[in-house]
């Protein structure tokens, strides 16, 4: 390493010493007397206004090893951030050390093997747009701006997730950084069981720094936006059809009032709508077969489905914009009439200007990786719902009644929940997201690469069970 990885109480004050910070890293150290603070601490979810002591911006896996050694030698706080969307806060830290992987965007594409070596400073957006210049691409989520590290670590679920599987599924290699400060290479053959827990098991167990990715031919598209009204007999159809479609097809249902968006009609805004998210990632013309069935069952509010590049999918963000929102996720086996029915009771009852059940058909290539193969167990789950409320000053209380109300009513079989959406809900909600063996085999890792509970600023697998 170029600079000295150690940091003992003479050499670092308690008060943590900025300026001599500034002198051991090579990236940025951003302390509470930077004019830039407020905005280095702010992170994609409202309602969080921490206040970590320093913010260090990695430059490399030698600035990770510095800070993992900074926070064991002064005993604060760890929160890891790639693209700071943590809908628990883990993203941040109130009086503790922050390591920022934003500057890490270091990419390198092997067009001909199709593969890619991406640092974890990316976010699924600009790791879209750039290997879909080759035609290439990974699935990760629905948000552009969301962190390659952390939706890769809770398995990744997004529009190609029936047609390639969930991230975790096209992820090949890491290097990860341990709490000694080691850099480990990981894949199936060096550190399996560090490689198996990091597919799905989260951040608990080092930092990545890099991701070796596996690439897909995925060029032209058939997908956009689809807004159909919201009726028992359009929900209902719309999930039996997706999950009848060809596994190229995937799609993010959201039943929720129309936006005012320009191209939405006034006499809707407001209104509950089916707005669908959605991606055939084949042949065009069987795109445009397979979608047509949606586009039947009832006359299209909006209709902006058409041929496009895959990364047109991840359009340019709001600037600024940071959601105050409580929401819910499960697991459902079915959609059917009644199911529908109670969604729409359900929002229509609620208070909140916005308010969403997402429905997302699973299945397809998900659903032939073994169970045991990787950390994220759900490998059956059939349908995964997710329920929201944004909130304002003074009605958060009542609006995680709701949501807990509403998830309780949708609730059926499968009591298994994703990682990613967890908010802060609790030592039980964690364990459902790691069924049966899969608890007891991430102990065992966490126990042999974290004994001491370092990275616990998230969805947390104590070493101790």
């Amino acid at each position: 390493m170029d600079k000295e990885n150690q940091f003992t109480s003479s050499a670092i004050n308690p008060a943590l010493s900025i300026p001599q910070l500034r002198s051991a890293f090579d990236g940025r150290v951003i302390g509470p007397e930077d004019a830039d603070y407020g905005q280095a601490r702010t992170v994609f979810m409202g309602g969080f206004d921490l206040r970590p002591a320093v913010i260090i911006r990695a430059a490399n896996a030698d600035d990770v090893a510095r800070t993992i050694s900074l926070a064991q030698e002064t005993g604060l706080e760890l929160a890891v951030r790639s693209g700071g969307h943590s809908a628990a806060g883990h993203s941040s830290s109130d009086g503790g050390i922050v390591l920022d992987l934003r500057d890490m965007k270091a990419l390198d594409i092997d067009v001909a093997g199709r593969t890619a070596w991406a640092e974890a400073g990316l976010t699924a957006g600009e790791y879209t747009v750039a290997t879909g210049a080759h035609g290439l691409a990974t699935g990760f989520g629905d948000t552009g701006s969301v962190g390659i590290g952390g939706i890769t670590l809770g398995g990744g679920v997004g529009y190609l997730v029936r047609k390639h599987g969930l991230t975790i599924d096209s992820l090949l290699a890491a290097e990860v950084v341990t709490a000694e400060g080691k850099l480990l290479h990981v894949d199936e053959e060096k550190h399996p069981d560090l490689f198996w827990a990091i597919r799905g098991g989260g951040g608990n167990f080092g930092v990545v720094t890099r991701f070796k990715f596996r690439l897909h031919v995925v060029d032209t598209i058939v997908g956009g936006m689809l807004l159909l009204p919201a009726t028992p007999e359009v929900i209902a159809g719309f999930i039996a059809e997706a999950e009848a479609a060809p596994e190229e097809f995937s799609a993010i249902v959201n039943v929720m009032p129309a936006p005012p968006m320009p191209f939405v009609s006034a006499e809707y805004h407001g209104q509950l709508v089916v707005m669908a998210l959605m991606a055939y990632a084949g042949d065009a013309e069987a795109g445009e077969r397979a979608i047509a069935p949606l586009r039947s069952l009832a006359t299209p509010i909006v209709d902006m489905v058409r041929r496009m590049r895959y990364p047109e999918l991840y359009p340019p963000e709001e600037e600024g914009y940071h959601p105050t929102a409580v929401s819910r996720t499960m697991f459902i086996d079915t959609v059917d009439r009644s199911v529908a029915q109670t969604i729409l009771e359900h929002l229509r009852s609620s208070t909140a200007a916005m308010r969403v059940a997402q429905l997302r058909v699973l299945g397809g290539a998900m659903a032939r990786v073994p169970a045991e193969a990787t950390a994220f167990a759900h490998r059956d789950s059939r349908i995964m719902v997710n329920v929201a409320a944004f909130y304002g000053p003074h009605d958060r209380v009542e609006q995680e009644a709701w949501v807990r109300g509403f998830a309780a009513a949708l609730r059926q079989g499968d009591g298994g929940v994703y990682v990613n959406f967890l908010g802060n809900e609790g030592v039980e909600r964690v364990r459902a997201a790691y069924p049966g063996s899969t608890w007891e085999r991430l102990v065992a890792v966490k126990r042999r690469y974290d004994p001491a509970n370092l990275f616990r600023l998230n969805q947390n697998i104590p070493p101790e069970g």
